[in-house]
Formats: structure tokens, C-alpha cells, sequence
């Protein structure tokens, strides 16, 4: 039996220390909602490929703009969680 590999998976890079230029901070809330979920929550750096510093500092800007109000904790809630609420 010969095995093949079906695919190669392409080399993730960090896009903070691609390019230089690109802000890790609160202020800019489009470039962080690339980092989280629907559901508001963080992405992890396996999945990103961004590189552990960069991670970190992600992170901690994700967590100051939510307390700034510029991203979201969590997502809407659902049509059945607002009818258990209402009774």
C-alpha cells in the first residue's frame, strides 16, 4: 500500500510581524474582530497562526475594547433563552 498526502497544508504566518505597520491596539476594533468568533469569543493562535507575543497582546486589546464597548462579550441571545427570560 502506498500512501499519498492528499494536500500541504500552507505555513501560517503572523500578520503583526509581517507587517510592521498593522496596530495591536483597542482603538482599531476592525482589525480585532478578525481575531474573535461570532459568539465573541477569542480564536487561539493554532487556529490564527499568530505568533505567541502577538497573541498576547491580542488578547489583552480584545479585553480592553470590550470593556470600552467597541466589541462584543458575547453574542445576541437566542429566541429561546429571551422567552425563558420573559416569564
Amino acid at each position: 500500500m502506498v500512501f499519498k498526502k492528499r494536500f500541504a497544508p500552507r505555513r501560517k504566518f503572523c500578520r503583526f510581524c509581517a507587517d510592521k505597520e498593522l496596530p495591536v491596539n483597542y482603538k482599531r476594533p476592525d482589525i480585532l474582530r478578525d481575531f474573535i468568533t461570532e459568539r465573541g469569543q477569542i480564536l487561539a493562535r493554532r487556529i490564527t497562526g499568530v505568533c505567541a507575543h502577538h497573541q498576547r497582546l491580542l488578547t489583552r486589546e480584545i479585553k480592553r475594547a470590550r470593556q470600552m464597548a467597541l466589541l462584543i462579550y458575547t453574542a445576541t441571545h437566542d429566541s429561546v433563552v429571551k422567552k425563558k427570560s420573559m416569564i
